[in-house]
């Protein structure tokens, strides 16, 4: 007697490798964290977790590019390492400096994504000019200086003007930088893959 069997796919090809490129940007963010050192005028490090935040939005686009960002969340508050100065836990979402910088990073990936694909698809990065990519940017970067100045005010208990100095202005030079290489890298692999 024979016995017929049927494959069935839980999950289509297209999920699985959009949740895959997901994980890669989760861990590539948790590996910028470790790129990270004290500022003297921050309780806040400098690190390139945000320049993750934007590879994340422009290549994965907004949905990906978001989903990305809260597994890294997770990883983080499960306790993976993957925190500035490779910390986790929850208690870093929950007490740290650096909350409001954590919690904004998929809202800015959901922003630069959304600003770039112009919607929820995305389009071929060649036909995304750079002012688009720098404004998206831009717009990505308020987000996460918004969150993190508040957050960074209520832990420490600054006002808004203190923790905007310490928490915002004195990194706009460091962002401005990690923008520039954010669009040399979309641009070197927009003319490779032409």
């Amino acid at each position: 007697m024979a016995t017929r069997t049927e494959s069935v796919d839980l999950v289509g090809d297209e999920a699985a490798t959009n949740l895959a490129r997901a994980a890669l940007f989760a861990a590539l963010v948790g590996a910028f964290a470790y790129v990270s050192f004290p500022f003297p005028l921050s309780p806040a490090p400098v690190t390139l977790q945000v320049l993750g935040v934007f590879l994340a939005g422009i290549l994965l686009g907004p949905v990906w590019g978001g989903a990305a960002l809260v597994l890294y969340l997770l990883a983080g508050a499960l306790g993976a390492p993957v925190f500035s100065a490779g910390t986790g836990g929850v208690g870093v979402l929950l007490g740290s400096p650096t909350l409001g910088y954590l919690w904004s990073y998929p809202i800015a990936a959901v922003l630069v994504g959304a600003v770039v694909h112009r919607g929820v698809d995305l389009r071929d990065l060649s036909t995304v000019g750079v002012g688009t990519l720098v404004g998206a940017m831009v717009a990505g970067t308020a987000v996460v200086y918004a969150f993190g100045v508040v957050g960074m005010a209520l832990v420490l208990e600054l006002t808004l003007p203190e923790a905007f100095v310490q928490g915002a202005a004195v990194f706009l030079p460091a962002e401005a930088a990690k923008i520039a290489a954010a669009v040399g890298i979309v641009r070197s692999d927009a003319i490779a893959a032409t």
